[in-house]
C-alpha cells in the first residue's frame, strides 16, 4: 500500500533548460522584403530547384540569346541588323510568354496551395510587401532575358563599328531597348501575376496565363480583319498587352512606316491603366486572401 506521503508526491518535474529571449539584431520589414526578392528572382530561374524547374526559363533566355547571336553574326557579314533593338521582344513573344506564363505560377501559385502565406504574413512582412516581392522578382526575370540579348547585340555591333559617334548612336539605341524592355516586363509581369495569385495549381495557372495572352491577340486580329485599314489595326492591338506596349513603343520611339495617327496618347493611356489596375487588384487579393 502506498503511504499518503507517495500520494501527495508531485508527477511532474520543472526543469530550468536556461531559456532566454532574444535579444539579437531585428533585421526587420526591409530586410524580409529584400531576402523574399531574391528569393523570388532565384524562383523565377530555377536557381535552387531541380532541373525541372530550369527547362522552361532557361530554355526562353537560352532562345532570346540565340536571337543575339545570329544578330550579331549576320551584321558582321553584311553590315545590317536582322533584328533591331526595340524588335526582340516582338519577334521573340512566345519565349516571353512562355518564360512569364512558367515563372509566374511559380512564385505564388505554390505558396497558395502549399498554404506557406501564413509564415509569409508573421511579422514583420506585411501582404503588400509579398505581392511587391513578387511582382520585382518576376519583373527582374522578363528585363533580365530581354536586356541579356541585347547587352550582347551593343558588344558585337560596337566592335564592328567606325568612329565614336557611330558607338554612341548605337549606345543609344541599346538605351531605348532597355527603355522598352522595363516597360515590357512591368506590364507583362502585373497582368500574369494577378491571374496567378487566383489560381492554386501552377500547371492551371500557365495555361490560363498563356490562354489569355494567346487569345486576346487572337480577338485583337479579329477585329483588325473586320474594320480594316490602320484604324482596325491601332484598335486591334489594343487588347493584347504586348500588342498595347508595342503601339506604345511605335508612339515614343516615332517608328517610321506606321501610321498611329491620334492613337499614341492612347496607347499610353491603356498601358497605364491596365497596368494600375492590374497592380491594384494584386495587391487588393492579397489584403482579402484567406490564410
Amino acid at each position: 500500500m502506498p503511504t499518503g506521503e507517495q500520494i501527495r508526491q508531485p508527477a511532474g518535474v520543472i526543469h530550468d533548460i536556461g531559456y532566454q529571449r532574444y535579444n539579437g539584431v531585428r533585421l526587420g520589414r526591409a530586410h524580409a522584403t529584400r531576402s523574399l526578392y531574391v528569393h523570388g528572382v532565384r524562383t523565377v530561374f530555377g536557381l535552387g530547384r531541380g532541373a525541372k524547374s530550369k527547362v522552361f526559363p532557361w530554355f526562353a533566355a537560352a532562345g532570346l540569346l540565340l536571337f543575339a547571336v545570329v544578330d550579331v553574326a549576320v551584321r558582321s557579314q553584311t553590315g545590317t541588323m536582322p533584328i533591331h533593338y526595340l524588335d526582340l521582344a516582338k519577334d521573340g513573344v512566345l519565349l516571353v510568354l512562355l518564360f512569364i506564363a512558367t515563372a509566374a505560377p511559380e512564385l505564388v501559385s505554390r505558396d497558395l496551395r502549399n498554404k506557406t502565406l501564413p509564415l509569409y504574413f508573421s511579422r514583420p512582412l506585411e501582404r503588400i510587401d509579398y505581392a511587391v516581392a513578387k511582382l520585382c522578382a518576376l519583373a527582374t526575370g522578363v528585363f533580365a532575358i530581354l536586356a541579356a540579348p541585347m547587352l550582347v547585340i551593343f558588344i558585337g555591333g560596337a566592335f564592328s563599328l567606325d568612329g565614336g559617334h557611330a558607338v554612341w548612336h548605337e549606345f543609344t539605341d541599346f538605351l531605348g531597348g532597355l527603355v522598352l524592355a522595363a516597360i515590357i516586363a512591368i506590364v507583362d509581369a502585373a497582368v500574369a501575376l494577378l491571374i496567378a495569385s487566383l489560381l492554386r495549381r501552377s500547371a492551371v495557372a500557365t495555361a490560363v496565363i498563356a490562354g489569355y495572352f494567346l487569345l486576346t491577340a487572337a480577338i485583337g486580329g479579329a477585329i483588325e480583319g473586320i474594320v480594316g485599314g490602320d484604324t482596325g489595326k491601332n484598335v486591334g492591338r489594343m487588347f493584347s498587352p504586348p500588342s498595347i506596349v508595342d503601339g506604345l513603343k511605335e508612339w515614343i520611339f516615332r517608328i517610321q512606316g506606321t501610321d498611329l495617327g491620334s492613337f499614341g496618347p492612347v496607347y499610353l493611356a491603356i498601358t497605364l491603366a491596365m497596368t494600375g489596375v492590374a497592380i491594384a487588384l494584386l495587391f487588393l487579393r492579397y489584403r482579402k486572401v484567406s490564410v
